[in-house]
């Protein structure tokens, strides 16, 4: 098994990748801020859905055929980016009306997790991460490989749902005093507000 003293380093890591700036933690932090902590629950749980697939890749080395071919690679790559294209015309899309009235926006819970769970499947970032990451912290004298990669794998998950769940919270916390705070809808308005 895993020996203790690789796991704070692990964690520390872990943590400090799930707090770096990045399209996963922005669009927690937005659909919380605009619908509410539970809104970027949803999200949360699909993203952390989507590195059991990661994960699984690893351990199972289908993630060393996505790094040793390039084709493959950029295929996921293409797919990750045209899907985050397609989330920014969404919000480029949306008109001032719908922002008065955030909850005709609103997406459902499974759509919420089904669009976590794409995110985090089309991030080539993270089959690269996952690769290079995961088995520094496995070795074949601790056990099966494997089954220590998807501990790894486990532990990681853990910490996206508490990192990326404070993000929630927090964000949907803030949010909802801006939207009754009348004061802060002033100065939330002001760009929307056009010359005459």
């Amino acid at each position: 098994m895993i020996p203790l003293e690789s796991l704070p380093p692990f964690l520390f890591a872990s943590v400090l990748l799930c707090l770096a700036p990045g399209p996963d933690n922005l669009f927690v932090l937005s659909q919380s801020a605009l619908y509410g902590g539970k809104s970027g629950l949803f999200v949360i749980l699909g993203l952390s859905s989507g590195l059991v697939f990661h994960t699984t890749a690893v351990a199972l080395g289908v993630a060393a055929v996505f790094q040793a071919s390039v084709a493959a690679f950029t295929i996921l790559k293409l797919a990750g980016a045209v899907y985050l294209l397609y989330l920014a015309w969404q919000a480029f899309r949306a008109s001032a009306s719908r922002l008065d009235h955030p909850a005709a926006n609103q997406l459902s819970g499974f759509r919420l997790y089904r669009r976590g769970i794409i995110m985090s499947i089309t991030n080539p970032k993270l089959s690269i991460f996952f690769l290079a990451f995961l088995p520094q912290f496995a070795a074949p004298a601790n056990g099966p490989v494997m089954q220590q990669i998807f501990v790894l794998g486990l532990f990681f998950i853990l910490v996206t749902l508490l990192v990326f769940g404070g993000i929630a919270l927090l964000a949907g916390t803030i949010g909802g005093w801006l939207s009754r705070s009348p004061k802060a809808q002033i100065y939330m308005n002001l760009p929307c507000q056009r010359p005459v």
